[in-house]
């Protein structure tokens, strides 16, 4: 799941993630951060679910997917739109 918030030009996103969907870490990798898994690691929220949130410029679109424990790369079912091979973020 996508979570926005607006600032001022830039758009602040929150991928979201049950706590143990898929189990172990999970983080989200793109092209806001040259898909590196050790960038964004999403964390537990008090909530019941893990996030990561990255700010990105307004009124862009960026390439995105969910990278597991063991090398295993899933997709956002609720992403704004997929390229192929990637989720994409609309921001």
């Amino acid at each position: 799941m996508l979570e926005r918030k607006q600032l001022k030009g830039r758009t602040q996103v929150t991928f979201v993630l049950p706590e143990d969907t898929p189990g172990g870490p999970v983080s989200v990798v793109g092209d806001f951060n040259h898909w590196d898994p050790a960038a964004h690691p999403l964390t537990s929220r008090g909530d019941g679910s893990r996030a990561a949130t990255v700010v990105l410029p307004a009124h862009g679109h960026h390439s995105f997917r969910y990278l597991a424990a063991g090398g295993h790369w899933f997709d956002d079912d609720q992403a704004d739109a997929h390229d192929g091979a990637n989720c994409r973020v609309h921001t």
